[in-house]
């Protein structure tokens, strides 16, 4: 898939990841982008249309879905990531309500438009989802579950024509990852490798270069191989009823 000539909406686009995504896919000649933030957001760019979007608010994903219409490209990249320690459950609750269960609801929001296009989905989970940081647990939880949720959806949809990309983030330099003193990568860079990875047709995406050393050993690794063998048996139903 080219992002040239089509539409996209990128969820959190007010800031980090997400304002990146949205200043990327203008470059690559996009036709229309629909930025989802939950505040007012003004862009100078005419293609851009800003839509009021809280991933965790039915009513404001079915008014998105009404205002944007066709869409070729869904990217689910609004997430919340708290310092935490598991002593809170509802710590963990709001976690799973914006990273798993708002990237689950604003999906089947759009899952009918995205298969009349025949689009793609790209959810920005995190390289935690493979092995959590022990001081945002909650956060890689949900990650986590988020990722599993993305592989099922590509099993499930690949007989609809919907292509489903897995984004497996490093530390990038974000408002999310302020005070880390680690190596981090640019939120811009992380957004052409994501285009990249999603105009390359790669199931998982690795957009930095701490993901991308563990990309190698995920691709050919055991879990991956597992979901691929799963994967298969879905996607044999069809034939075999």
């Amino acid at each position: 898939m080219s992002i040239a000539g089509k539409t996209v909406l990128v969820t959190g686009a007010n800031r980090g990841i997400g304002q990146a995504l949205v200043a990327e896919a203008l470059t690559r000649g996009a036709k229309r982008v629909y930025a989802g933030t939950r505040a007012p957001l003004a862009h100078p760019d005419p293609r851009v249309t800003p839509v009021m979007l809280d991933v965790t608010d039915a009513a404001l994903i079915q008014a998105a879905v009404a205002q944007v219409g066709s869409l070729d490209v869904l990217i689910n990249n609004a997430g919340i990531a708290q310092y935490d320690d598991l002593s809170d459950r509802a710590a963990l609750e709001r976690h799973l309500a914006v990273n798993l269960l708002g990237t689950h609801g604003v999906t089947q929001a759009f899952l009918p438009a995205l298969t009349e296009s025949r689009g793609a989905i790209v959810n920005n989970v995190s390289l935690m989802a493979l092995a959590p940081f022990p001081l945002t647990p909650a956060y890689a939880i949900s990650k986590a579950a988020a990722f599993n949720l993305t592989q099922s959806l590509r099993a499930l949809l690949t007989g609809r024509g919907v292509r489903v990309h897995a984004v497996l983030t490093g530390p990038t330099d974000t408002d999310m990852t302020r005070g880390l003193e680690i190596p981090k990568a640019s939120p811009e860079s992380v957004a052409r490798a994501i285009l990249d990875g999603v105009e390359q047709g790669e199931e998982d995406i690795f957009p930095d270069p701490m993901s991308a050393s563990v990309a190698d050993g995920w691709r050919n690794g055991v879990a991956k191989e597992f979901e691929r063998q799963n994967a298969a048996l879905v996607q044999a139903e069809p034939d075999a009823a």
